[in-house]
């Protein structure tokens, strides 16, 4: 896997002082984990906007110290954002033992087109947007790509079972758990219950006599 280096200056500014770095072009992030000490950091607001969408929570990333040495496997912890502007205020990393498995939150994307949506009028819903998975961080995968093709009518559906797995990845999300499914038109939908409501005052009418 080839691994993203972001590279991380010392920050001696804490506190309210804060405001001033995030003025200058830089964002405060912080590192913690396994085998070293939780430290803090600052790197360019630039940078981040352009790694970010790129590792998400669940692609490793090689973080380089300032004057420090050794590798840093992180993954990116949290991210806080401000609310109406969505500019990066402040990220967290989560340093790795790389010989240690860990768990993660893959996101599925779904690939193709649910012939149910053109066709019947359908719209294509999709309920999982994320799995659960055990791996050793190198491994975790960036997505799991889900075909929604065989989605030609209202009754069939995508679950957790249909995730092609890789080597060296445990699925812990309930395989029965649904992915994707394409909806009928409301009308449709109120159609049908009308016919059951129907059926039933029939049933409740033969049972009366």
């Amino acid at each position: 896997m080839d691994v993203l280096t972001l590279k991380l200056d010392t920050r001696t500014v804490t506190g309210k002082k804060v405001k001033q770095l995030r003025r200058t072009g830089y964002v405060p992030v912080h590192m913690y984990g396994s085998g070293v000490e939780p430290s803090f950091h600052q790197v360019e607001a630039q940078v981040l906007r352009r790694v970010l969408p790129q590792v998400g929570t669940n692609v490793p990333l090689s973080v380089e110290i300032d004057g420090g040495k050794g590798e840093n496997v992180c993954f990116v912890r949290e991210v806080q954002r401000h609310p109406v502007s969505e500019e990066v205020l402040h990220v967290d990393f989560l340093r790795v033992d790389v010989s240690q498995t860990i768990q993660s939150e893959v996101p599925v994307i779904l690939t193709g087109t649910a012939p149910a949506v053109p066709f019947m009028g359908g719209t294509l819903m999709q309920p999982l947007q994320t799995v659960l998975v055990e791996s050793l961080p190198m491994n975790v995968p960036a997505s799991f790509e889900v075909d929604v093709s065989e989605l030609d009518d209202f009754e069939k559906a995508v679950y957790v079972r249909d995730i092609t797995i890789g080597a060296g990845v445990t699925l812990l999300t309930d395989t029965e758990d649904l992915i994707a499914r394409v909806s009928a038109p409301r009308v449709l939908e109120a159609v049908a219950v009308e016919a059951k409501e129907d059926e039933a005052a029939a049933e409740e009418e033969e049972a009366g006599e």
